[in-house]
């Protein structure tokens, strides 16, 4: 990867990037006051179990396959991977997120990568509701515009989700900086080898049921800090 596609990609990969991912806890809240995750093993352990049996063969194929799209400009690639990926998102909450995140996402690399005609394509068909405009759709595209490796995209992807979820888990729970860190630190490998590993050829599927579950259980909580 050369340094000019390097910097485009960082900008939606930075947690600067104004996407909304603030506002979301994936479930990781309704985890916490139901006491499954009371520790930073037990929120390791949590996480880990979601990017391995839910995100591997969810998001992280589907921002694999999206990077392909963008960088070939098949934009009917894209389309399907979406809408597959709409539909094994179990949570309404999830889905929803991953909708708004996508949709800011597109919005900005349509109005500022110009020279990549896919990428306003996409947008129009996220804006007029053709395409449900998923974040690992949008973000995949993008960077295979871009430039990146679809291994690449995916690392960073994944990346980017763990890092949300180290962000939550510090405002609902005593887990310090220097912590949190040291939880990221431990993932590294797991990313790499999901994002390595992951065929963007295979069918889409998925396997977190307890995520799953308290994803679901979100909207029922008497108080929340986070969106879902």
């Amino acid at each position: 990867m050369n340094t000019s596609a390097l910097l485009e990609g960082l900008r939606f990969v930075d947690t600067f990037f104004p996407s909304g991912g603030y506002a979301f806890s994936s479930g990781l809240e309704a985890a916490v006051q139901g006491g499954a995750v009371k520790t930073s093993d037990q929120l390791a352990g949590y996480i880990e179990d979601l990017l391995r049996g839910g995100m591997s063969r969810r998001e992280a194929l589907a921002t694999k396959r999206a990077n392909r799209a963008g960088a070939a400009g098949q934009i009917s690639v894209a389309l399907a991977i979406d809408r597959t990926l709409e539909a094994a998102k179990l949570s309404r909450a999830s889905r929803l997120a991953s909708r708004q995140m996508g949709r800011q996402v597109i919005r900005v690399a349509a109005d500022q990568i110009r020279e990549k005609p896919i990428l306003a394509a996409y947008c129009d068909e996220v804006e007029t509701a053709r395409a449900p405009g998923h974040l690992a759709i949008t973000f995949g595209l993008t960077l295979g515009a871009a430039g990146w490796s679809q291994e690449d995209t995916a690392a960073a992807f994944l990346y980017q989700t763990a890092v949300g979820f180290v962000s939550a888990a510090m405002r609902l729970s005593p887990l310090g900086q220097h912590e949190g860190q040291r939880i990221l630190g431990e993932w590294l490998p797991l990313i790499e080898r999901i994002s390595r590993d992951v065929d963007s050829d295979t069918a889409m599927s998925s396997w977190s049921p307890i995520q799953d579950i308290y994803a679901m259980r979100h909207g029922a909580l008497e108080w929340r800090l986070f969106r879902s």
